[in-house]
């Protein structure tokens, strides 16, 4: 792992921008969940979005940070809802020390769980309207799914620092208020696993770091779980 520099009073802070290139032509996602999962509980519709552009989801699904355990951390409370039989969003960033909320907003039971070695849990049967909080104290990829429902599945991706964030759709990311110094800057993609770089911010406060993401043509195939 690379050294991060001491940061010093005097030194300016500033941007990382980059792009996130996915390297390859893909189809359109398509769910098609077989009858069992559909007989528990009242009849929900699956959530989907067909005119969505797969490669934007793609890029929108990468989560670039900074490595290494250097200032703050978080101790903020994001949402991954269970919202028409699928979790949504179904990709978190938080820095570690922060919450996740998992509320049920369908009309049916959830229960969601991970055997993630970053952070391993299951929350129980709950109904509508109720929510169950899970803190994440260390740094990790952490897979969720639900026990009473398999097409539904999700990832939280634990930071070890506050400098994190997703790309959007085009593929543009940013991380703010970076002091000046070298880092090893990561990105992440569940499929492809992880991707490093160093990068050098500038005394002018600025440095621009690209990623292209390798995927095969014949379909995406989850890394393994950790």
């Amino acid at each position: 792992m690379l050294v991060i520099l001491t940061f010093l009073p005097s030194l300016r802070a500033g941007d990382i921008e980059g792009t996130i290139i996915i390297q390859r032509k893909l189809t359109k996602r398509k769910v098609t969940p077989s009858a069992d999962f559909y007989q528990r509980g009242a009849a929900v519709e699956l959530g989907s979005d067909p005119d969505q552009d797969p490669l934007a989801f793609e890029r929108s699904h990468v989560v670039i940070y900074l490595d290494g355990n250097f200032g703050a951390g978080g101790n903020n409370t994001a949402e991954l809802n269970q919202k028409d039989r699928r979790f949504s969003p179904d990709l978190v960033v938080i820095p570690a020390g922060s919450s996740v909320s998992f509320a049920n907003l369908d009309p049916i039971f959830h229960n969601v769980f991970s055997l993630s070695k970053a952070k391993s849990f299951d929350l129980g049967n709950y109904p509508k309207d109720q929510s169950r909080t899970v803190t994440f104290a260390k740094a990790g990829i952490v897979f969720v799914d639900c026990h009473l429902h398999p097409n539904m599945s999700a990832v939280i991706v634990v930071t070890p620092n506050r400098w994190s964030t997703k790309a959007d759709g085009s593929g543009r990311f940013v991380l703010s208020d970076v002091r000046s110094g070298t880092y090893t800057i990561v990105a992440w993609h569940r499929s492809a696993g992880f991707f490093r770089k160093t990068v050098h911010v500038n005394e002018s406060g600025h440095a621009t770091v690209d990623f292209t993401i390798p995927l095969d043509e014949g379909g995406i195939v989850q890394q393994a779980r950790q």
